[in-house]
């Protein structure tokens, strides 16, 4: 298999199309076969549930080209599921965990040419998604979905370096306490863009939200987890029901445990704390982990010890440490990765 001309050490973070991209259509209560379409468009009425009442959820992963020439992906059972969960909430039909994880394997098969060589810094990304196709006027579930992975290749998250970034704590709420903050959907995202254009207005690289409704505890990112590290280098980790279940979170907190032998524990965190941690980082698909330099509360600077000028050194272990793991020269634990043969 040739791989397609692509200056693989200069592409960015963006949407690049590919040959080949799954859907499965759900009608009368029953999803089809599913197939791989040449056709990147998705043609739907005017009144699609989707446009109206943005019901969609999806999910987001990677695959790799590892040191020995695999391709390979990272848990993508823990996105199945997580998918699962995210359909239940906004009333959707769940796609079988089997066939997502079958229909992720056949798209990074079909695009094998996508996925950059290793040591280039580049990824395929997978995006599955599903949403409500049918017209829906009054305000209820739609009947009829459509499932659908594409890929596109994508550049390091980081030019240059993971350089600490510097967030704003939020005049703005992410979630609401019985609300849809632990699944992910479209609606979630959306909700978050004012607050990120906002942050950036003002210099900040991302935000820093508080729990809604005592605003006294940090819950993530409009996109990412939080991970601290306190000063006798313990990992330590937000809980909250409203904070979605991140799956690049959970693998580091068992890295952390299992491989570097590190105290770990997910707990409220109460902003008031936070002056008190060595190290701060967010932890998504993206960038694996985005090491946080300074926290700014309405003018008052939280400066970690780990400094702006690289990641602190545990933080950087775990980092080492993960993506060792998912480009395939540290032993992965039984079942993270799965080859795409």
């Amino acid at each position: 298999m040739v791989k397609k001309n692509i200056d693989w050490e200069n592409i960015g973070f963006s949407y690049m199309q590919t040959d080949k991209r799954y859907v499965s259509n759900y009608k009368d209560g029953k999803w089809d076969e599913g197939v791989l379409t040449d056709d990147a468009n998705i043609t739907m009425n005017e009144c699609a549930g989707v446009l109206q009442y943005a019901q969609t959820v999806f999910e987001g992963m990677k695959a790799y080209t590892t040191e020995d020439g695999r391709i390979v992906t990272f848990r993508p059972d823990l996105n199945a599921a997580r998918m699962v969960d995210s359909a239940k909430r906004l009333e959707m039909p769940v796609f079988p965990e089997d066939r997502f994880v079958d229909a992720v394997v056949q798209t990074v098969k079909a695009n094998a040419a996508y996925v950059p060589p290793y040591g280039s810094g580049a990824t395929l990304y997978i995006r599955p998604y599903m949403f409500g196709i049918n017209p829906v006027i009054g305000v209820k579930p739609a009947d009829e979905y459509q499932f659908r992975v594409f890929t596109t290749p994508v550049g390091p998250y980081f030019k240059g370096g993971a350089k600490p970034i510097t967030i704003c704590v939020s005049d703005f709420d992410r979630a609401a306490p019985h609300g849809t903050g632990h699944i992910k959907a479209g609606l979630n995202y959306a909700m978050s863009l004012h607050a990120i254009v906002t942050a950036h207005a003002n210099g900040f690289d991302e935000n820093m939200y508080l729990d809604s409704a005592t605003r006294t505890k940090v819950e993530e990112t409009g996109g990412a987890n939080f991970i601290f590290v306190t000063k006798d280098n313990k990992v330590v980790t937000p809980h909250s029901n409203t904070i979605l279940p991140s799956i690049t979170r959970r693998s580091i907190m068992y890295v952390a445990e299992h491989y570097l032998g590190l105290e770990v524990e997910e707990r409220d965190v109460y902003f008031d704390e936070v002056k008190d941690f060595a190290e701060c980082g967010l932890c998504g698909t993206a960038a694996v982990i985005s090491p946080v330099g300074k926290v700014v509360d309405h003018g008052k600077e939280i400066c970690f010890p780990s400094g702006m000028e690289k990641m602190g050194p545990i933080t950087q272990k775990l980092y080492d440490t993960l993506t060792g793991i998912q480009m395939g020269h540290i032993e992965a634990p039984e079942g993270w990765l799965k080859v795409i043969e």
